[in-house]
């Protein structure tokens, strides 16, 4: 018998047998032979190869091919940050099925009762969703998918954000209170719509003739934002002094 310190190995019991698993995730392929023995050890090995570099009609080796493409890599660092713990998820769930049973329509039901695990988080299961119809929507352009079978969808998550919409009255109020500065990017902030970070960043270079253009922060700053001067906008700009950025 060979003895080898592997973790995550997975032993099952039922009635009476006793069974061994490559890992214990959902799907994970059964080790044969006896435990400890060379033929084991090569079955576990040939299991974890394959997890590796996964057999081509596999889904799991779409999600591969996703996380290598353009689509994904051009993502900003936060959305791939939360995005890459879903891959895996995906990729341990439905990554023994193949490439083509996503062309069933049988498949939805499995992505429906997928979602469910995650329902008492409803932004949770939305997310999980998104990320799988990413990789779907990747396949569909790749021509590996005639379909996506997650479109139809509806979201489990809704919110009424109406009670935290700054209103005019609200807007002149705190600006009784706050410096000029202050009151300066309050107004910018309503008239343009853009984010904290891309306020921040905001300068007169940005502003031309007839737009705004500012790379944003949540495209990693590699897809500009383009804001009209519209009458209210120019009016705010008009306001703010134009004073050198200190260094």
């Amino acid at each position: 018998m060979v003895k080898r310190d592997v973790k995550g190995i997975a032993k099952v019991t039922a009635k009476g047998r006793v069974y061994w698993y490559a890992w214990r995730e959902r799907g994970a392929p059964r080790v044969h032979g006896e435990y400890g023995t060379a033929d084991f050890w090569a079955s576990y090995d040939a299991a974890i190869r394959e997890r590796h570099v996964p057999e081509p009609g596999k889904f799991r080796a779409l999600v591969t091919l996703y996380k290598a493409s353009a689509d994904y890599q051009k993502l900003a660092p936060s959305t791939k940050l939360k995005w890459g713990p879903w891959l895996d998820r995906v990729a341990t769930y439905f990554g023994t099925l193949s490439i083509a049973a996503f062309d069933n329509p049988k498949v939805r039901p499995i992505i429906r009762q997928w979602r469910t695990k995650y329902a008492d988080t409803p932004r949770t299961a939305d997310m999980g969703l998104q990320v799988l119809r990413a990789v779907c929507t990747y396949a569909v352009e790749q021509g590996k998918l005639a379909t996506n079978p997650c479109a139809g969808f509806k979201a489990l998550y809704s919110s009424d954000r109406s009670g935290i919409i700054w209103t005019n009255a609200d807007i002149v109020s705190i600006k009784q209170v706050v410096s000029s500065d202050v009151g300066h990017a309050i107004d910018l902030a309503a008239a343009t719509g853009l984010r904290r970070g891309d306020l921040l960043r905001l300068s007169w270079s940005h502003v031309h003739e007839h737009e705004i253009v500012i790379p944003t922060n949540k495209s990693g700053q590699r897809v500009p934002a383009h804001i009209p001067l519209y009458a209210d906008l120019r009016a705010v700009l008009a306001r703010i002094p134009k004073r050198r950025r200190r260094s």
